[in-house]
């Protein structure tokens, strides 16, 4: 590793489509941002259909990404994070709460969606004393983002890292092997390392989640919730910390138990790899 502060990968920018859906712009949406299209904007609409609180569970999102920095960080020492499928910059960002408590903190964050890119080069700016980088890669490809150059040269793979994948699982389909996929990525780091996952789930309520893949299939979209089961999976051989797999919004929250934790249709868990 060498160096401080931002780096991004220095490439020809890839081509913007403007023509089809892409889940970090439909995010930005839900989210109020304004970096997305009319087609993210009527998948996203479509969807709120299905489900109305689908805005609410994207910052549910956000939050969960919020309290395993500040726990990774301040409780469990990690100063290394490799975010994939980061989606467009909604501040603060995953470095800059790490940052706050540890100034030293590294983060590379990765997405496939070319105003992600766009958007990293202004916005994830890192403290002199750590690192924020940023990869246009794809999850499945998990063998190019390991050995990215600028990869290797923000993070020590030798020491422990926190891979955090937010909402971003449901993307692949089971003929992709995500479970295969996430493997490889799980193996290239040490003993001492954190595995963070929030993904869509039919268990708390079948119908409305089944009217929002329908409506994402529609509109070009990949959207595979999964089981509670089927979540675990991904965690396998690693050792799940407390509260274990729970709904998104009772994993450590902030303020108390949530009145109602399966609001948001998501499955959170953090794992520590032995």
């Amino acid at each position: 590793m060498s160096g401080s502060g931002t780096h991004t990968e220095e490439v020809g920018p890839p081509t913007i489509d403007g023509t089809a859906p892409h889940s970090a712009r439909i995010y930005d949406w839900w989210l109020g941002g304004k970096d997305n299209f009319a087609v993210d904007r009527a998948v996203g609409e479509a969807m709120i259909s299905a489900i109305p609180t689908l805005r609410q569970m994207a910052s549910e999102n956000r939050r969960f990404v919020h309290r395993v920095a500040r726990h990774l960080v301040a409780e469990a020492g990690i100063r290394q994070f490799l975010d994939i499928g980061t989606g467009i910059p909604t501040q603060p960002n995953l470095h800059e709460i790490a940052q706050s408590i540890a100034p030293d903190t590294r983060v590379v964050y990765v997405d496939n969606d070319p105003i992600v890119l766009a958007h990293a080069r202004a916005l994830m700016i890192s403290t002199k004393e750590g690192r924020s980088s940023y990869i246009h890669a794809d999850l499945r490809q998990p063998e190019a983002i390991l050995r990215d150059a600028t990869l290797l040269d923000t993070l020590d793979l030798t020491r422990p890292v926190a891979l955090t994948l937010i909402a971003v699982l449901m993307l692949l389909r089971d003929d992709d092997d995500p479970v295969g996929t996430l493997q490889i990525l799980m193996d290239a780091l040490p003993s001492g390392s954190y595995l963070a996952i929030t993904h869509p789930t039919q268990d708390f309520n079948p119908e409305e989640m089944s009217t929002a893949v329908a409506a994402a299939t529609r509109g070009g979209m990949t959207l595979v919730p999964r089981t509670r089961a089927e979540v675990e999976q991904f965690f396998a051989g690693w050792e799940l910390i407390e509260p274990g797999l729970a709904p998104v919004m009772a994993w450590r929250p902030d303020s108390g138990a949530p009145t109602d934790p399966y609001a948001a249709y998501y499955w959170a868990g953090v794992a520590r790899k032995p």
